[in-house]
């Protein structure tokens, strides 16, 4: 499995964190950008090679950051094949429900409301919780 992480400006001191987690963690990464921090950036420019990337990869997975992910989960979704969940604190089991149930391929954070240690644990989650494969499931999906 490849990770695909991206944010613009609200989300690029946590995404600089994130990539030195997903590298002592041993995953095979690649940052999509921003690559500085630029203040008046477009998280659609960031959000969308990301959101290809993980389309393209049939085993990739991805990790969007932006100031309360909301727009960042919207820009994902409307590529085709993704299934970005939004997290920006609170019970984690949503994660796990996003995997479990929906196969999401794209995990949302909303820097402005989650500290690091929430973005690592929702990640850890994210990556190692397994689809169900659970007919029900399957089917619903498909219907998307």
């Amino acid at each position: 499995m490849k990770v695909y992480i991206g944010t613009d400006h609200a989300g690029y001191e946590l995404k600089e964190k994130l990539n030195i987690y997903l590298k002592d963690q041993g995953y095979d990464f690649e940052d999509i950008g921003a690559f500085e921090f630029e203040k008046d950036d477009d998280y659609p420019d960031f959000i969308k090679p990301v959101a290809h990337a993980v389309a393209d990869d049939p085993r990739g997975m991805g990790i969007v950051i932006g100031g309360s992910g909301q727009g960042e989960a919207m820009c994902a979704n409307r590529i085709d094949g993704i299934r970005a969940a939004l997290y920006y604190g609170g019970n984690l089991d949503i994660i796990k429900a996003s995997r479990n149930d929906n196969d999401a391929n794209i995990l949302s954070l909303g820097a402005r409301f989650i500290n690091e240690d929430e973005a690592k644990s929702a990640i850890k989650i994210f990556l190692e919780t397994p689809f169900s494969n659970e007919p029900r499931h399957i089917r619903r999906i498909e219907k998307i």
